[in-house]
């Protein structure tokens, strides 16, 4: 079934709506433009004693160390300018493949920029890949140069060298006087490629550069993070992407239509530390950033978003789900202090889920939570910089409880969907009409249907509307595999549809709402299919329970293996006088905590249905993160990988529900 257009006055509002903004051309004659019309308003702001830039102070003024300085789209522009020129210096012609390898930064955005201008097409490298992925990531898309961040990075490439055809690499920082790029004349560092550059340039050529690429020439290949086997190379277009900042200018920005509501415009400004190696902070963090004239910031890392939120208070940013638990767990450890100030924080919250939900908030509960925002959500908002519009979410499914209470909140998160393959965005909530729980309606230009015969009859009672695989066309949509014809034939339907691989169900009024990858359903023993992620959702605002996944194929019934909030553990144990072991994985074999752990699981199963009940769990105590490979860049979980870490606490799930059934 295809995808009903929703109902309203924004929706037929965005179909029409234009501006100086949309458009057909290319990446980089969109930045050109953007330039022209932002000229002196700050383009990027980046922050002082994080990084031993080597374009600074020479090129851009050094920031002091812990402050943020800043840079027009004018000056920005004419950075970028030099660094193309000094790229074509290089030897690079159109049709190139240049990789960056290096952390979310502003040299990435010229570097990106700037590539695309001199006629290559970028490719990216995680700053987390090994060797041996390393190797993979340059050699398969044949990559003539790599920008990497620093010497460490370098010494990664130049491990594989041998086995790549490498022409030049260039760093972004000062290289050491006897480091990796110490005697090589094919390594220099970002300032002597801008000088380079200086040298070389001609407006004139560079014009031509540009005006001869074309929108459907290759503009990126982007290699899908995945949760199980080898990388695929997303080939995107320059028309792949301008379409997706198309799409979505006409749902957020600023038109005649949006009144109030929030929207995105040249008075925005962002804040950055998604990978931008990833496509969702590509397009929602920087390309759709600079073609409507915002300042993006970029933080020093994740770990020091608080501090980055105080410096930089921007107005919107994008994040995955597990970011946004992270900030919810935050703010309730902060109200831990004592046990009132704990009763007040769950009061508001569920004052704020109240409000979120109410079609129309009568007296009492308006009253409730103007108390409640002086006691605790303005609190909240003045952490997160005190001048958020809106946030959007991608990447994975957003809990719908977290997502209402923060619109409760007044801190409006719309959630997205996409893939690599769809430059990326596919559906995202308009901010004017905003369903928690839900992706939004498809985005403009793009045709989605489900294909019901993916998934069993009644495998999913409380749905709406039509459940199946999502299958989608649109201008956004990427033509295939780089080097892979069998695969993207297979991805592809007969009539020219991309099966996106997900289970997802197309409400009444249009809205797409999320259910679980294909193959991530657990079959049971039983023949019956789970869907694991709605129930691992769940636990999104638990105050026990870190990190969960569901576990049960082949099996008769659902288990889970939990890593548990060993922060609220240890809090519980002092307040009840209970003495636990110092060591983590201890603490998970205490009966006193499996016990408290589990009260949580028992709530979540009151809701679900009964095939669906984890019926056996097993506490770990090992967090699963990027670094440990058992999540991805974009902080999916890595399922294979988990379930081998985990290997004999999964068998003693099912080994111990076997003994007490038996007894």
């Amino acid at each position: 079934m295809n995808s009903p257009e929703p109902t309203g006055q924004w929706w037929a509002a965005e179909q029409s709506y234009t501006d100086a903004v949309v458009g057909e051309d290319t990446l980089a004659a969109m930045f050109e433009g953007a330039a022209d019309r932002y000229g002196s308003a700050p383009a990027q702001r980046y922050k002082g004693g994080v990084y031993d830039r080597s374009l600074a102070p020479g090129v851009i003024p050094a920031a002091p160390d812990g402050e943020y300085a800043d840079v027009s789209y004018e000056e920005m522009r004419s950075i970028v300018r030099r660094l193309a020129a000094g790229f074509r210096d290089l030897g690079v012609e159109a049709g190139d493949r240049i990789a960056i390898f290096a952390p979310t930064r502003m040299e990435w955005a010229l570097a990106d920029f700037a590539a695309l201008a001199a006629g290559a097409a970028v490719t990216t490298v995680y700053t987390d890949s090994s060797p041996k992925q390393v190797r993979y990531l340059l050699d398969d898309p044949e990559a003539t140069g790599v920008v990497v961040g620093d010497d460490s990075l370098l010494e990664r490439v130049q491990a594989v060298e041998e086995d790549l055809d490498l022409s030049f690499s260039v760093v972004m920082d000062e290289t050491a006087p006897d480091g990796p790029a110490a005697d090589r004349e094919d390594a220099l560092t970002m300032a002597e490629l801008y000088e380079r550059g200086d040298e070389t340039f001609d407006p004139d050529a560079y014009r031509r550069w540009i005006d001869e690429r074309d929108p459907d020439d290759l503009a990126s290949i982007i290699y899908t993070s995945g949760t199980t086997g080898q990388p695929k190379g997303v080939q995107l277009t320059h028309r792949n992407f301008r379409a997706n900042v198309n799409q979505c200018r006409k749902r957020m920005g600023p038109r005649p239509d949006k009144g109030e509501t929030p929207v995105l415009d040249e008075g925005s400004r962002t804040i950055s530390f998604l990978p931008l190696a990833h496509v969702f902070e590509r397009l929602a963090g920087h390309f759709l950033m600079f073609a409507s004239g915002a300042t993006v910031g970029y933080a020093e890392s994740p770990d020091t978003l608080p501090e980055d939120l105080g410096l930089l208070s921007p107005t919107t940013g994008a994040s995955v789900p597990r970011v946004y638990e992270r900030i919810f767990d935050n703010m309730r450890e902060q109200a831990s202090d004592s046990a009132a100030k704990q009763r007040i924080f769950e009061w508001a919250v569920g004052v704020a889920r109240d409000y979120a939900r109410a079609d129309s908030p009568g007296a009492v509960l308006s009253a409730k939570r103007s108390l409640a925002d002086r006691l605790v959500y303005s609190t909240v908002k003045e952490r997160m910089g005190g001048e958020i519009e809106f946030l959007v979410s991608g990447g994975g499914s957003l809990s719908q409880e977290l997502a209402e209470m923060f619109l409760g909140m007044g801190i409006p998160i719309v959630e997205g969907y996409g893939l690599t393959e769809t430059a990326p965005v596919l559906s995202v909530n308009p901010t004017e009409a905003i369903r928690p729980g839900t992706m939004g309606p498809p985005v403009t230009e793009v045709d989605a249907r489900v294909d019901e015969s993916a998934v069993g009859d009644g495998q999913f009672p409380e749905a709406e509307g039509p459940v199946g695989e999502l299958e989608v066309t649109g201008p956004n949509v990427t033509d295939g595999y780089w080097n892979m014809p069998a695969e993207t034939d297979a991805t592809f339907t007969a009539d020219g549809y991309f099966r996106t691989g997900d289970i997802v169900e197309i409400t009444p009024e249009g809205y797409l709402r999320y259910k679980d990858r294909l193959k991530q359903l657990i079959v049971l023993s039983t023949g019956k299919n789970v869907a694991p992620e709605p129930i691992e959702d769940r636990f999104a605002t638990s105050d026990r329970v870190d990190q969960v996944m569901v576990v049960g194929d082949d099996r008769k019934f659902v288990g889970a293996v939990v890593v548990p909030n060993f922060e609220a553990v240890r809090r519980w144990a002092d307040r009840e006088g209970i003495d636990l072991p110092a060591d983590d994985e201890a603490v998970c074999r205490d009966e006193r905590v499996r016990e408290w752990v589990g009260q949580a699981l028992d709530e979540v199963n009151a809701d679900l249905e009964r095939v669906e009940r984890i019926k056996a769990f097993e506490l770990v105590s090992r967090e699963w993160t990027a670094d440990n490979d058992l999540l991805t860049p974009s902080m999916k979980k890595k399922r294979r990988n988990i379930r081998h870490v985990h290997d004999e606490a999964i068998e003693r799930i099912y080994e111990e529900r076997a003994a007490a059934t038996a007894e």
